[in-house]
């Protein structure tokens, strides 16, 4: 019987090195800022409504001035959509 021919393998070679990319974060630089002062913004007004017995920040409005705490901080996650 003949013998098979022995196919040599190619001698091992490593993957080339990756090259580091450079990402470019191109976040507008006033989302941060302005979102954070919305979420601190509700919260204080929240936290003053319950401290002061509901007779600030505006004394007219009431339970309200829940709801306008709570707007502060959906309008923080608003502009946290436009973070990039």
């Amino acid at each position: 019987m003949p013998k098979s021919r022995i196919r040599k393998k190619a001698d091992y070679t490593p993957p080339p090195t990756k090259q580091a990319t450079n990402i470019k974060l191109n976040s507008r630089g006033w989302v941060a800022p302005v979102m954070l002062a919305m979420f601190l913004i509700g919260l204080a007004w929240i936290v003053v409504f319950y401290v002061t017995d509901g007779s600030l920040p505006i004394d007219s409005l009431g339970n309200w001035n829940i709801v306008v705490g709570f707007g502060f901080i959906a309008a923080g996650f608003g502009v946290s959509t436009q973070w990039k």
